[in-house]
């Protein structure tokens, strides 16, 4: 007798309820940067303590997330990055990007960040900080709007078209402020002007004050996979200064492709 092979997305009756509490239980923890008690937890996902209880020591003693005993509260280890990192078709992009970031950091002073295209966000990976007395740090594990932000729209450019639209359907337009893009004319109008240039701009449209310039990190197969880009105050990113910074970082993100396997034909 030939035997079923299973359907994972149809099986419905072959679900795991606990695996999806789990799952469940990652997922709000990965918003929640200061962490979550286990009431917190509790009463957010519906479930009764005991299930909540043995999930979250099950993950704790797994290593998935980190319990501190002075709070009482859980929040995500960083063994889900370094999981998510190694799923990245190139194994070695964290390797590579590391020391041209810190290079790059080392020229312009400013905070340089890398980060990665998620499934309709930019995930924040890791930065050089910049070394001005002041200077911007962001936050680990920080998801960022791709309509508002450097290396979302440097990424948004040089996709492929099919997949793009897969990512402009998943954006809000949420209005920060009167410098926001809030629509998708206007983003498809700017994206055709960084396909040109290679570089994408932030003018202070997220923030006030604000100003980065991103440049998309592309795999041996042309694809856009992730984003190097640096910000500042606009008092130091004039318009030439963003000039001259621009070369270096396109000079930075086309030497990590190349080292990644990618040919521009």
């Amino acid at each position: 007798m030939e035997k079923k092979e299973l359907n994972p997305i149809i099986e419905e009756q072959y679900k795991v309820p606990n695996l999806e509490k789990g799952l469940a239980v990652l997922e709000l923890l990965s918003y929640s940067h200061s962490g979550m008690t286990l009431q917190e937890i509790k009463i957010e996902l519906e479930i009764s303590q005991t299930t909540a209880y043995r999930i979250l020591n099950t993950m704790v003693r797994l290593g998935y997330l980190l319990y501190s005993d002075k709070v009482k509260k859980y929040r995500v280890s960083k063994k889900l990055l370094a999981m998510g990192l190694r799923a990245i078709e190139e194994h070695d992009i964290f390797e590579s990007v590391l020391p041209h970031i810190r290079d790059l950091r080392n020229q312009v002073k400013e905070t340089v960040c890398y980060g990665v295209i998620g499934s309709e966000k930019i995930l924040f990976i890791e930065q050089a900080i910049g070394t001005h007395p002041f200077c911007f740090v962001l936050t680990p594990g920080k998801v960022i709007d791709l309509h508002c932000s450097a290396p979302g729209k440097a990424v948004l450019a040089f996709m492929d078209p099919s997949i793009r639209e897969t990512y402009l359907k998943t954006i809000t337009y949420e209005k920060f402020n009167e410098n926001t893009i809030t629509c998708e004319a206007d983003l498809l109008k700017e994206l055709d002007q960084v396909a040109q240039c290679g570089y994408a701009l932030d003018r202070e449209e997220e923030m006030i004050g604000v100003v980065c310039l991103g440049a998309p990190i592309i795999n041996c197969h042309g694809i856009p996979v992730g984003a190097i880009w640096l910000s500042g105050p606009r008092s130091r990113l004039s318009d030439a200064v963003i000039d001259k910074y621009a070369a270096m970082l396109l000079d930075t993100t086309q030497t990590i492709s190349y080292e990644l396997g990618y040919e521009p034909s």
